[in-house]
């Protein structure tokens, strides 16, 4: 049985990370490079980079960093890494050693699923964390770009597998 989001803070937090990663390619439109997004704590980052305080957070109207009106930072921050290099996502994911600062990661990409009777494209995001197990994932179809995303810890298991496999010495 999966714990629902209020009880499993830190799983609602990588999911809003990873929600904000896909949104955030998704504002690119499709036909997109693979992206990667490394995943630090904001409070950390905030206290190493003070001049990022007002920018992190959601409608941050009172420049506090906090999103203003009592709403908080979220838990982490995404920081984009650019475009995934190598010919194929497994070459590229098996070159990339994360420092210690780095919570965990996020990687964004189209894919195409065959369902049997046709092809379907999509944009898939899946987010991992370094002390954890598991992940998180958001399917977009290109067929409804504006219909609901779907959000799954399970959609995509090799690539959570090979996401973790970033963080192994």
């Amino acid at each position: 049985m999966s714990q629902s989001p209020a009880a499993d803070p830190l799983g609602a937090a990588l999911r809003a990370a990873v929600a904000e990663a896909e949104q955030f390619v998704d504002a690119a439109g499709w036909n997109t490079p693979r992206q990667l997004f490394a995943l630090v704590r904001t409070d950390e980052l905030l206290a190493h980079e003070p001049g990022l305080i007002g920018q992190i957070g959601p409608g941050d109207d009172d420049g506090d960093g906090t999103g203003g009106a009592g709403v908080t930072p979220p838990e982490y921050t995404s920081i984009e890494q650019g475009q995934l290099p190598g010919e194929t996502v497994a070459d590229a994911l098996a070159t990339i050693a994360w420092p210690d600062e780095i919570a965990g990661c996020i990687l964004v990409l189209e894919i195409m699923v065959d369902s049997g009777d046709a092809l379907a494209e999509g944009r898939m995001a899946v987010g991992v964390m370094r002390d954890r197990a598991g992940g998180a994932c958001a399917l977009r179809w290109r067929h409804a770009p504006h219909g609901p995303v779907t959000y799954s810890p399970d959609l995509a298991p090799d690539l959570i597998t090979a996401l973790h496999a970033t963080f192994e010495p």
